[in-house]
C-alpha cells in the first residue's frame, strides 16, 4: 500500500485555520454562527461543526466552546429553520494555569509556546 503523502508545511489544518479565526474573533468579543465561520474560512457547516468539537479536547487545545442563541432581532429566521447558534472560542482555565507556570529557557516562567 502506497504511503499518505505528508501535506507540505506551509498548509494549515482546517482545524488550525477555525481556531485561528475563532481567536482572533474573540479578541473583540465577536460571536460567530456557522454560517460566518464557513463564508469566513470555506469550510462546511458540519465540518466546522466537527472541528470545534474536536478543539474542545485536551490533545487539541482544550479550549472552551461557548454557544449560545443568537437574538432573533439580529438574523432573519423561520420558525421552520429553528434557532441560529453562534460560537466563541477562548483558552481553558487549566491550560492557562498550566502555561502560565511553565519554565522558559531563560528559567523564568510563563507562556512558552503558541497555543493554537
Amino acid at each position: 500500500m502506497p504511503r499518505k503523502e505528508a501535506r507540505p508545511r506551509h498548509l494549515k489544518r482546517q482545524r488550525d485555520v477555525l481556531c485561528d479565526v475563532m481567536l482572533a474573533a474573540g479578541t473583540c468579543e465577536t460571536w460567530l454562527t456557522l454560517v460566518e465561520l464557513s463564508r469566513l474560512t470555506q469550510y462546511g457547516e458540519a465540518s466546522i461543526s466537527a472541528q470545534l468539537r474536536h478543539l474542545r479536547k485536551p490533545q487539541y487545545g482544550g479550549y472552551v466552546v461557548e454557544k449560545r442563541r443568537r437574538e432573533v432581532a439580529e438574523v432573519m429566521c423561520s420558525v421552520e429553520h429553528g434557532p441560529v447558534w453562534e460560537y466563541r472560542l477562548r483558552r481553558g482555565a487549566w491550560r492557562e494555569r498550566i502555561f502560565a507556570a511553565a519554565p522558559r529557557g531563560d528559567g523564568t516562567t510563563g507562556a512558552a509556546a503558541k497555543i493554537c
